[in-house]
């Protein structure tokens, strides 16, 4: 039996769970730039996509030219929908308006469009991530403050994979589901359906090289895990770092284990590294309905309320047992 479509899912959605047409029209619309940036990343060198662009982002950091390329694309797309009142991207300072001559929608669209553009040039995966948010009401030109709500608000979030397969997933909070695009036919097909994750942590990520400016609690917990079956886990853990959150988040869905940016000392001023809009809260959704846990050391990260539409935060995220352990550490 083939597999559902992506399209298939989300109308079984509407039947079922009562969701939302116009959301589900959404999701196809970033479905679509998904496949548009899949096919991009694919290219490489052939499209001249590679390369630095000669900007920088709001973050202040060099923007690849598959950076640009993809938020144009992202925005684009879900502007189209008319499923939205409004867009943050990791790429543009103020939130992004729909251009007049489209309708308006109840929802407002949070993305990172090219999540670990480091790995582009030497084609490791990377991925886009995107976190959906009800609009207070619909209006024309988008504020700061309307995108300032906890991640528990969010109504769906997902990431898209590019690598040795374009895999898209997705939670409606209801649980996570993968989608496999078939290059052949361009539909995103179900190929994994309740995702959960193992409970069971063997692995974990995290940059090594920045040990010496974390805080006490992750010096702690580290230590611990590099110990091994002779330190008190009482198991030999291995670590991974692809330097892409997408692809981190990905493995840990599939095998297991924990995922750590925390804050450290070059910048006390910053609570982290990753965003909390479009990046923490997304993942967190995804994390928490595949049965894993996330916090920032000291509270849930979707419990979190945002200041800022680029605010930054540290990330414990995955099997909820190692999350609940870091977190105690923070609060001894």
């Amino acid at each position: 039996m083939t597999p559902l479509s992506l399209q298939e899912f989300l109308s079984r959605e509407e039947a079922l769970a009562g969701s939302d047409p116009v959301l589900t029209r959404l999701l196809i619309g970033i479905s679509e730039a998904c496949k548009e940036i899949s096919a991009k990343v694919r290219e490489g060198a052939l499209a001249g996509v590679l390369g630095l662009a000669g900007s920088e982002n709001v973050q202040g950091e060099e923007q690849k030219k598959l950076d640009i390329i993809s938020n144009d694309i992202f925005v684009e797309a879900v502007a189209r929908t008319g499923a939205v009142c409004g867009m943050v991207s990791e790429e543009v300072p103020e939130p992004i308006a729909v251009p007049e001559e489209l309708p308006l929608g109840p929802y407002l669209a949070c993305f990172d469009p090219l999540d670990g553009s480091s790995n582009i040039d030497i084609n490791v995966s990377i991925g886009s991530i995107f976190a959906i948010l009800p609009a207070e009401r619909p209006k024309r030109v988008p504020a700061p403050q309307d995108f300032l709500q906890p991640g528990r608000n969010l109504t769906a979030a997902g990431y898209c994979m590019y690598g040795p397969q374009t895999i898209l997933a997705l939670t409606l909070g209801r649980g996570v589901f993968l989608f496999t695009l078939d290059d052949v036919t361009g539909t995103f097909r179900l190929t994994k359906g309740n995702v959960r994750v193992p409970r069971e942590a063997k692995e974990f990520a995290i940059n090594m090289s920045n040990q010496r400016f974390w805080e006490a609690p992750v010096v702690r917990y580290i230590s611990e895990l590099l110990q091994g079956k002779d330190g008190p886990r009482g198991k030999n853990y291995n670590m991974r770092w692809v330097a892409a959150m997408v692809a981190e988040v990905h493995r840990i869905l599939m095998r297991g284990g924990i995922f750590m940016y925390p804050r450290d000392s070059r910048n006390p001023e910053r609570a982290g590294k990753l965003r909390l809009l479009y990046e923490a809260n997304p993942m967190s959704m995804l994390m928490e309905n595949a049965g894993g846990a996330s916090t920032n050391g000291h509270e849930r990260i979707r419990d979190i309320v945002p200041t800022n539409i680029h605010e930054r935060v540290a990330v414990f995220l995955g099997a909820a047992e190692e999350v609940e352990t870091v977190t105690g550490y923070h609060k001894a």
